[in-house]
Formats: C-alpha cells, sequence, structure tokens
C-alpha cells in the first residue's frame, strides 16, 4: 500500500498466502460500540454551563457530547447530536427542553460542518429543531431561553467579528431579528425574566439592553456614571424585582434598576479580583462565584449572609448553579464540578484533565485504567465505579504510560526524555530515568515483564532489562535504525522480537535483548504479536481510508480475543473494524463524541469495555461492547 506516494511493503504470514485473496471484502465487525460513560467536564473556558434538572440530573458538556449526570443513581446518559465542540447550554423554562450550541468543524472528507444550535429533549434525547447553520459564524458563545413568554424565544450570540446577536422563535425556526452586539469578547447574554423583549448582554467594557421592537433590536448601554468602568463584565443575573444584576473584573458587583441603563446599588469589592458567576436562589438569596475561589451568598438588600472558599486544588470558581434543597452545584476552570452547601463542604462528582491527553495504559488485569497529559497530571480511574483512585501531578507533561505485566508498576513517558515508574497502589516514586531529551512517545513493557522498550522522538527506541517485578532498571542499550520519530510498538507473545513504526511509516523489526535489526523476511513474518497497537502492519491495513496523509490515525489496539480492531483518528472519530484487518478499505462501525484528534484507544484487560482519549478536548470516553 502507499501512503503519501511512499509504498510500505508488508509481508503475510505463510498460512495465509494460498486462501488470500486482495479483492475480497472485509466485513463489519459483530460487535458495536455503546458510550457507557465520560469523564471530564469543560470549565476551563466556558462558563454558565451547568444546571440541575428536576429529575436529579446534572446536565453539563464536554468536547462534542452533553452528559446528563444523575449522581446519586451513578448514571450516565449522553446525547450526542453535535458533531464538534460545544461551547454553550441552555435550559428551558418547562427544565426539559434543552438548547446546545457547536463551532464549525471540519468532516473527514474535509467538508465544512457549519456551527449550529440544537434544541433537544433532555427526557428522549431527541433533537427537536436545528437553528443557524448557514447564519452563525465560527461558533457559538451564549444561549438564553425566553422566560415570561413560555420561554418561546431563544436568544443566541455567536463568534464572529460583530459577535451577532439574534432572537429565535425557535419551534418556527424563524429569525425574529439580529444585530450586531459588539466588535469585542461577549461573555453572557440573557432575557429579562418578566419582559421577554429586553435581552441584556456584556463583555469586554459593555453592557447592553436590547429592546426587540417590531424586527429590530434597539440597544441602550449601561451607563457607569460616578462607578469606574470595568475592563470585563462578565455575568449577568436578575434580581426578584427586576433588578439586573452584574458582576465585574474588578471584583464589584452592581444593581441596575428595572427598566432603567443606571446603577441602583454597588457592592464594591464582593471579591478579590474577577467575579465570574452569578446565581439567584428560588429563596432570593443571591451567590456569587469568582477567581478568589470564594462563594459569597447576599441577601435581598445587598448583604453579606456568608462566605466559604473552595479548596485551591479545585481551581477557581467558573458557573454556579442551584441544587437540591440547600446545595449548589459548581464548575471550576480546573474542570471539577462539585456539589457543596454555602456552609462549605464541597465533594467533586466529576473531574478530567486540563489540557492536551495522550497518555493512555489498562491494568493487566484490574478493571483500572490510567490517563496523563500535558497538564502533568497522571490519573488512575476505576472503569466499573466510574471514581478516580489517584492523581498524582508531575514536574513534565507526560506523554505515554504503560503498566508492567504483574500491575504493581507503571512506567510514564514525558515530553522532556525524562520516565518515571510509579507504584500502582501507593502512587509513589519508584524510580526515574532520562533517555535523550525529546518525548517519549511510546512506554511498552514486554510480556514476560522482563524488558521495558522506550520509543522516542530522537529515532531511537530505548530497551531497559526489568527486574522485581518493575522496580529495577538497568539499560540494554538502544534500538538505532529508524530515520524518523518512533510512533508504536509491540512486543512478540515469547518477548524475544519488537517491532516498530516511525513518523515516515517505516515497519522495523527488532531483537531487543542485544538491539539488533531483524531483517529476515521468513523471521518476521510468522511473528505472533502479544498486542498490535502500530498502525502499520499486514493483520491492519485495511484500516487506513483513501488518501489517507498518514497522519490521520493516531492509535490502533487490537482486542485481546483477538476479534476486533478499534481506531482513534483525527476527526474526533472512533472506528470499530474486525480483526484481522487485512483488505483494503475494511468496513468499520464509526462513533463520534470526541471533537479534537483521538490521540490513543485501548481494551480493558477482560474486553468488556474500551477506552479512548481527546487531544485537545481533555475527555476521557469509556465505551461498552455490545
Amino acid at each position: 500500500m502507499y501512503l503519501k506516494g511512499r509504498p510500505i511493503t508488508m509481508f503475510m504470514p505463510k498460512d495465509q498466502v494460498d486462501g488470500y485473496c486482495l479483492e475480497a471484502r472485509g466485513d463489519l465487525p459483530c460487535n458495536k460500540l455503546k458510550l457507557d460513560w465520560v469523564y471530564g467536564y469543560r470549565g476551563r473556558d466556558c462558563r454558565s454551563n451547568l444546571y440541575l434538572l428536576p429529575t436529579g440530573e446534572t446536565v453539563y458538556f464536554i468536547a462534542s457530547v452533553v452528559v446528563l449526570f444523575n449522581v446519586d443513581e451513578q448514571l450516565q446518559r449522553h446525547y450526542t447530536g453535535h458533531t464538534d465542540d460545544i461551547k454553550c447550554l441552555a435550559v428551558h423554562p418547562d427544565k426539559i427542553t434543552i438548547a446546545t450550541g457547536q463551532v464549525a468543524g471540519t468532516s473527514s472528507d474535509g467538508k465544512q460542518l457549519a456551527p449550529h444550535v440544537r434544541v433537544w429533549d433532555s427526557v428522549s434525547l431527541n433533537t427537536l429543531h436545528v437553528l443557524g447553520a448557514g447564519f452563525f459564524d465560527r461558533a457559538l458563545v451564549c444561549l438564553a431561553f425566553s422566560k415570561s413568554n413560555g420561554g418561546n424565544t431563544l436568544c443566541v450570540v455567536d463568534d464572529s467579528n460583530d459577535h451577532v446577536l439574534s432572537v429565535w422563535d425557535w419551534q418556527r425556526e424563524d429569525r425574529l431579528a439580529d444585530v450586531k452586539c459588539s466588535n469585542e469578547s461577549v461573555f453572557a447574554a440573557d432575557f429579562h425574566p418578566t419582559d421577554s423583549n429586553i435581552v441584556v448582554t456584556c463583555g469586554k467594557s459593555h453592557l447592553y439592553f436590547w429592546t426587540l421592537e417590531k424586527s429590530m433590536l434597539v440597544k441602550k448601554q449601561g451607563l457607569f456614571e460616578k462607578q469606574e468602568k470595568p475592563k470585563f463584565v462578565l455575568c449577568v443575573t436578575f434580581a426578584e424585582n427586576g433588578d439586573t444584576i452584574t458582576g465585574d473584573s474588578s471584583g464589584n458587583i452592581l444593581v441596575w434598576g428595572k427598566g432603567t441603563n443606571r446603577i441602583s446599588h454597588v457592592i464594591q469589592g464582593a471579591h478579590e479580583g474577577s467575579i465570574f458567576a452569578l446565581c439567584m436562589l428560588r429563596n432570593g438569596t443571591l451567590v456569587s462565584g469568582g477567581k478568589d475561589r470564594r462563594l459569597i451568598s447576599w441577601d435581598s438588600s445587598y448583604q453579606q449572609i456568608q462566605t466559604v472558599e473552595v479548596p485551591e486544588p479545585f481551581g477557581p470558581i467558573r458557573t454556579v448553579a442551584e441544587g437540591r434543597g440547600e446545595t449548589v452545584i459548581i464548575g471550576t476552570t480546573k474542570n471539577f464540578v462539585l456539589q457543596g452547601s454555602l456552609d462549605g463542604e464541597f465533594n467533586s462528582i466529576t473531574q478530567g484533565h486540563t489540557d492536551e491527553l495522550w497518555g493512555l495504559a489498562v491494568h493487566p488485569w484490574k478493571p483500572h485504567f490510567l490517563t496523563c497529559g500535558y497538564d502533568r497530571q497522571v490519573c488512575l480511574w476505576d472503569s466499573s465505579s466510574h471514581q478516580l483512585i489517584w492523581s498524582k501531578s508531575m514536574e513534565d507533561a507526560a506523554q505515554s504510560a504503560d503498566f508492567h505485566p504483574s500491575g504493581a508498576v507503571v512506567a510514564i513517558g514525558t515530553q522532556t526524555g525524562r520516565w518515571l515508574v510509579l507504584d500502582t497502589d501507593t502512587k509513589d516514586l519508584v524510580t526515574v530515568h532520562t533517555d535523550g531529551n525529546e518525548q517519549l512517545s511510546v512506554m511498552r513493557y514486554g510480556p514476560d515483564g522482563n524488558f521495558l522498550a522506550i520509543g522516542s522522538h530522537d529515532n531511537y527506541i530505548y530497551i531497559y532489562a526489568v527486574v522485581e517485578n518493575g522496580r529495577k532498571y538497568s539499560r540494554v542499550g538502544k534500538c538505532s535504525g529508524h530515520s524518523s520519530f518512533i510512533t508504536h510498538v509491540d512486543w512478540s507473545l515469547d518477548s524475544q522480537y519488537l517491532v516498530s513504526n516511525s513518523g515516515d511509516y517505516e515497519i522495523l523489526y527488532w531483537i531487543p535483548s542485544v538491539c539488533k535489526q531483524v531483517v529476515s523476511v521468513e523471521t518476521t513474518r510468522d511473528i505472533d504479536w502479544a498486542t498490535h497497537t502500530c498502525t502499520l502492519g499486514f493483520q491492519v491495513f485495511g484500516l487506513w481510508p483513501d488518501g489517507s496523509d498518514g497522519t490521520d490515525i493516531n492509535a490502533v489496539c487490537r482486542s485481546n480475543d483477538k476479534s476486533l480492531l478499534v481506531t482513534g483518528d483525527d476527526f474526533g472519530k472512533v472506528h470499530l473494524f474486525a480483526y484481522p484487518c487485512s483488505q483494503f478499505r475494511a468496513p468499520s462501525h464509526v462513533y463520534g463524541g470526541h471533537s479534537s484528534h483521538v490521540t490513543n484507544v485501548t481494551f480493558l484487560s477482560n474486553d468488556s469495555y474500551l477506552v479512548s482519549t481527546g487531544g485537545k478536548d481533555m475527555s476521557v470516553m469509556q465505551w461498552r461492547i455490545v
């Protein structure tokens, strides 16, 4: 086969030579995937994206999936109608209908996917309406349903240069009005609670009151007068009497008299630094949350009731929503969702990574898996309870990981050439070594546990002898022969051979114990491989689509029963193939959910589940094999 015009030579096993037919069609796999659990939350750069529904489900999003998470029953449901990153979410006053907006995307055949709003039913998960494809530009940043006219209208702000504000009759899919809102960032837009013809928007150095008259939106600027004008007005909510309340980057809460564009009350220095969130509770208490990690409650005359600090590891408060009874739900900029009370007990109900994610490893016999990424966090997860077992901070950005066959330790490769071994139970550091000064894209223990192969971006594979169940390492040497960076490595079943792929689509074979290359086809063509993570090879070449440039497929994994092959590609898709996959353009089942390149995929040890990691979307998705 050819990739980017380069021929790739693959030799088939002898026992297949007689029966093989190049023209034969590959079959679809007998199994399918069902999205079982999504780990993570997008709080780092999105706001107002967390709500509690009357069903007891907390609703939020990450990547292109909306998660409906029932914390008490530990059940997740997923709305998967979107094709790329979701950036905003609104809940209708009926508490059943939900609107979500996505960014512009690209499909795998290079077509542009238009940014749009989807309105859907949170009980049935059916899509009811799709709005604005072809009208919006780049992405959608704010969404809100009206509150007083039965929630019949929806206001939307897009991410075009003019940040166009539009108002829609969403049931008729009819745009009632649109206007250029601001050429600076817009952070929030909301309807007035008792007058559905009034929309308030705020953003970089602006607060605008818009009135819908016939099919025009007429603007009144908020007048700061004596009050120093803040650099950013970050959030807006409304008092029971109809006053507008804003929080800004100077840490002030400003109250704007109903029907006016003037300030009627000021809480100067309510927070140290920016106020990211304001939430009006059912009982009339105002709750504010900010960069200072403080959650402060205020009574109806804006006197402080109490203040509580969210612990430092969770990060600044990004959004606040009313929970059940006296509780609140908080989303943080470090991608935690917390449940807690204004008295100050917080527990995390969801957490995730905060930067690009590449490393993924599966425990050899427990239902556990480990993820690590550029946020320097290593996380061990339990796939059956969906809980984090432990996490550990590192000094370097992590790139790759692998468990020792005993399960006692796990090796982590970083972007700096340093690699370390952690005890799986205690997360204590066992040892640390350095090979080269470039990223280590693959760590792979031999099946017998006596060797560790490390593929680096410096074109070498470093080999270590391993003793004491993965606690002692001595360098054997390095395999040199690749003329580009190492991308994937697999061991033979008997731990005698190694196969590697590189950035220039080379397949090389090695005897790792002496770091020698094997060039004899007779030796290599019939080797049984313990794993199949290499993207190039006779057993897997059918997974490459037409016109592929060789970098489209980031990761491959064969199931342990050798019947399935899964791939993660650059278009956010997970593909499930039958294994072996050695007919051109083999058919596959395709699954969306990630909104960035899928950087890694792997089956759990008993093949019950599959785990995939999204690069820039920072999400981890767990799929049930059905």
